[in-house]
């Protein structure tokens, strides 16, 4: 657990990096925000969460009965659920803060960052459409 990294982990260091090389600038790991996002926007308000597959329960109803046959099953089915409810909590936090909300699984960064910035860029569109649409 003490090599486990919070910071600059691989997924976001390739995210970030095709972020750059797009032309997108960005704030990493913004304290000012409720959970810490690993990527913020703040010209657009968006928060980005670079989520490893494991510790934030991707495919939970797959994940939970292969942990609980391995072994300290108790403990990591209780932390997982524990980070899933964080995760849930920040996001309805910083719903309220009027900030969009982007979850990137660690894979699909690792597999296609471009894709994953088109996303971004999909929400950018989206969300100034949707400023536009509020004033007529």
């Amino acid at each position: 657990m003490s090599r486990i990294r919070s910071k600059d982990t691989s997924i976001e260091l390739a995210l970030r990096r095709e972020l750059w090389r797009q032309g997108y600038r960005y704030r990493k790991n913004y304290k000012g925000l409720p959970g810490t996002p690993d990527i913020v926007l703040t010209k657009y308000k968006i928060a980005i969460f670079c989520d490893g597959e494991l510790f934030h329960g991707k495919d939970w109803e797959v994940l939970r009965p292969r942990l609980l046959k391995g072994n300290n099953a108790d403990f990591w089915v209780k932390k997982i659920e524990r980070n899933m409810e964080r995760d849930r909590e920040n996001d309805k936090k910083l719903l309220f803060l009027g900030w969009t909300i982007i979850r990137f699984w660690g894979n699909d960064i690792l597999k296609n960052p471009k894709q994953c910035v088109r996303v971004v860029e999909e929400t950018i569109f989206d969300n100034k459409m949707n400023d536009y649409m509020e004033l007529y």
